[in-house]
């Protein structure tokens, strides 16, 4: 009787066994679509990649920072000009009234 005993355990095991084998590759083979799926969806959404998308941002604050300098200059400029036409009319005697 042990041994029938024995016999039945082992057949059970077995297919204990056999019922995890099967788990795993289906597992496996659903995370093999579900991946499959995500890249797809990620490539239908035309997301960038991170290095673009910092390549980018560089490129953006250094426009950001140029934009600023030269707003700082031309405002020095304005202000020069806007001195110099009240200068030349007083020293010609335009801006006195008659």
């Amino acid at each position: 009787m042990t041994q029938t005993q024995n016999r039945v355990l082992d057949e059970i095991a077995r297919m204990f066994t056999n019922a995890a084998g099967a788990a795993q590759g289906v597992r496996q083979e659903v995370e093999t679509l579900v991946r499959s799926q995500a890249e797809r969806l990620v490539a239908d959404l035309n997301l960038v990649p991170r290095e673009e998308f910092e390549v980018v941002r560089a490129m953006a604050s250094l426009a950001r920072e140029e934009n600023e300098a030269l707003k700082a200059r031309i405002e020095a400029l304005e202000a020069q000009l806007a001195k110099k036409p009240r200068a030349a009319k007083a020293a010609s005697g335009e801006g006195e009234p008659a």
